[in-house]
């Protein structure tokens, strides 16, 4: 069944280590079990999916997000939801710089976003997340995926011995978008995880620390861990391992936070974004 799914729909790398875009493939129309089995095998594969031109209601985005699993709740306290949160169905979150009476309707509405993993500072992390693009500025707002299995496969030796075994500490202060700017709500979140994680559908390890969220390692002085972490960041970094994905309308991209990091680029504040998000549950504590 999958070969003949995969006959129907090509499949296009986006870069050496990270993303393929699935072509043929209209997500607001019943999938078989063939189809949905081919598009996760390309999600594990590839770390990120991406699919174009597609036309779908926050109904449909739900539907296929259960594709690939149980779909994740918001971990955001609803008492600091934004107000475009009253319009748009429960577990869908809206990410948006359009403002009414001079507030942003959506989370996370400005300016460039550090690279970071969804969800790393809850114990039991989000696997995954997907976002559809409802409005986009003319220039910007990219989101840059960095593959953690090519920086964990490349990483300096002396580093990875360091840190391999090692547990790193997470804090994430919701809204925030650059580490230390202040624009985060009171509500945060805290977590301790490998430093290295292994994938439990794929087996493979991946660098699993980012720039935005990660603040030490545990049982590491900040003079030693510092230094090692900034390290981590650099490579991992690197445009090698990085797919920049150039939104359009009706775009809707499916990425795996067990492997990968991704980060957003600036774009001008005069001119909209809006976009919708779902996750995915995830199944196990990091190891």
């Amino acid at each position: 069944m999958a070969t003949a799914t995969a006959t129907r729909y090509d499949v296009v790398p986006l870069s050496k280590h990270i993303g393929a875009e699935v072509r043929g493939l209209d997500l607001s129309k019943p999938l078989t079990s063939g189809d949905i089995e081919f598009i996760n095998k390309v999600w594990l594969d590839h770390q990120v999916l991406v699919v174009r031109g597609q036309k779908l209601e926050q109904e449909d985005q739900l539907r296929i997000t259960g594709f690939f699993g149980e779909i994740g709740h918001l971990h955001r306290p609803a008492k600091f939801f934004p107000p475009g949160f009253s319009k748009i169905l429960p577990d869908i979150m809206m990410i948006s710089n359009i403002r009414e009476n001079g507030e942003p309707i959506g989370a996370l509405p400005d300016g460039e976003m550090m690279f970071h993993h969804d969800m790393i500072h809850a114990e039991v992390p989000h696997k995954g997340t997907m976002l559809y693009s409802v409005e986009i500025p003319s220039q910007g707002g990219d989101t840059l995926f960095a593959s953690g299995y090519a920086a964990y496969e490349t990483l300096d030796p002396a580093i990875r011995s360091k840190l391999e075994g090692k547990r790193a500490r997470h804090h994430y202060n919701y809204g925030s978008t650059i580490k230390g700017d202040g624009k985060g709500v009171e509500a945060f979140g805290e977590a301790t995880h490998p430093v290295f994680r292994t994938h439990e559908d794929t087996g493979r390890k991946a660098v699993y620390v980012n720039r935005l969220m990660t603040v030490g390692i545990v049982d590491m002085p900040d003079e030693e861990s510092a230094p090692l972490l900034e390290a981590v960041y650099d490579h991992m970094e690197k445009p090698e391992f990085v797919y920049a994905h150039q939104w359009r309308v009706g775009d809707l991209l499916l990425w795996d936070n067990r492997c990968s990091s991704h980060a957003r680029t600036d774009f001008p504040s005069v001119e909209r974004r809006l976009m919708l998000r779902t996750t995915l549950k995830g199944n196990v504590r990091p190891y």
